[in-house]
């Protein structure tokens, strides 16, 4: 009895201070790529991973076609070493900029310069590249795991070593980094945004799942700009004390037009009403087929998942799953065009039809209110 008792005291002890401990420490992420674990069922407009560049075999100019590890190791560190000299930005003009739940970093140095170091910091975080549009300013990341999350018991512990891919969670992450030109000539601006999916049971015998997305997560979004901040030399209490400063609110929503549509006020400079009405779109999940920033217009594709879900039998979980069908062409994801317009100092945003009239279906009013989430 006294040896139960005294195993007791002790255990109670250990998950005490493993508590404690948990609650001074910044927010943990682990990823690992799902380019290494089983494929995703993902939407159709959803990118699958590709192939990451760091694996490729590298051609160093041999002339008898081999490369020794030793010269190779060399040559990438001598690469490392140049590229971080290049583009390492001037640490005391680097800050960050905020609107609503939305973050940015504002970088000295021009996009091209800063993307290779960006893409490094992705790869060094566990992803796959699996989008590179160096002329749009776009990266995007494969599917990958967050193993933080993982319960780290004693089994998890001793097996997880030998037996890691047993262990996984319902979650998956990707993120769409965005590089444009600051305001401030010789300035970058960075926009993280972040998409996540989560595996459901679709069978009552739990012997089926799918995945679902679920909403982007500004927190997630903010933890990966401090990281990239101390990635690009800030000192980590500064990066922290950055990202906590505070916003007023920067939009408003006005659905009962005189002509039956709605509108979304955004209260600054339409530059900065552009980028930001592109960050949310990208938070959303719309599909960008093409923008015009001259004329002020995204166009993008929307399935209403309430339209989707009217269409077909299989109630709450159909609505759920919109884009799975037998039929396709009764989810097709329509057109829109989102119009960004200077207005003042401010800037008003409308939902246009494909063929570019003013739209007044409850759709256009729900996508205005999906911007307004993200924009306020």
């Amino acid at each position: 009895m006294k040896y139960k008792a005294l195993l007791l005291s002790l255990c109670l002890g250990l998950l005490v201070s493993a508590c404690s401990t948990s609650l001074l420490e910044p927010k943990k992420v682990d990823y690992k790529s799902a380019g290494q674990l089983p494929p995703l069922e993902v939407p159709p407009d959803l990118s699958a991973p590709g192939r990451d560049e760091r694996y490729a075999v590298p051609d160093i100019g041999n002339p008898k076609g081999a490369a020794s590890f030793s010269t190779y190791s060399s040559e990438r560190g001598g690469n490392r070493a140049s590229t971080a000299q290049d583009v390492l930005p001037q640490i005391d003009k680097m800050h960050i900029e905020r609107s609503g739940t939305q973050r940015w970093l504002v970088v000295p140095g021009t996009p091209d310069k800063l993307w290779p170091r960006i893409k490094e910091f992705w790869q060094d975080m566990g992803f796959l590249i699996n989008v590179e549009r160096p002329e749009a300013g776009v990266m995007e990341t494969d599917w990958a795991e967050d193993r933080a999350k993982i319960p780290q018991d004693v089994i998890r512990n001793t097996l997880g070593k030998i037996f890691d891919d047993v262990y996984s969670t319902p979650e998956r992450d990707k993120f769409r980094t965005r590089l444009e030109p600051g305001q401030q000539p010789g300035t970058t601006e960075i926009y993280i945004s972040h998409r996540g999916m989560y595996e459901v049971y679709i069978t009552e015998g739990k012997d089926q799942t799918r995945w679902e997305p679920r909403p982007a997560d500004p927190g997630l979004e903010a933890e990966m700009l401090r990281r990239l901040m101390v990635r690009l030399g800030v000192d980590e209490t500064r990066a922290a004390a950055m990202l906590a400063e505070g916003a007023q609110e920067r939009a408003k929503l006005n659905l009962a037009g005189n002509d039956g549509s709605g509108t979304l006020e955004v209260l600054e400079s339409f530059d900065r009403a552009w980028r930001r009405v592109g960050l949310a779109l990208d938070r959303v999940g719309f599909t960008v087929e093409d923008r015009d920033r001259s004329q002020g217009l995204y166009y993008v594709r929307y399935a209403d998942p309430d339209m989707a879900s009217k269409q077909k039998d299989g109630g709450w979980l159909s609505k759920l799953a919109f884009w799975k069908s037998d039929t396709p062409a009764t989810i097709d994801r329509i057109q829109y065009r989102i119009y960004v317009k200077a207005n003042g100092e401010n800037a008003t945003v409308q939902v246009l039809t494909r063929e570019g009239g003013v739209d007044k279906s409850p759709t256009s009013k729900k996508i205005l209110n999906l911007l307004f989430e993200q924009l306020k």
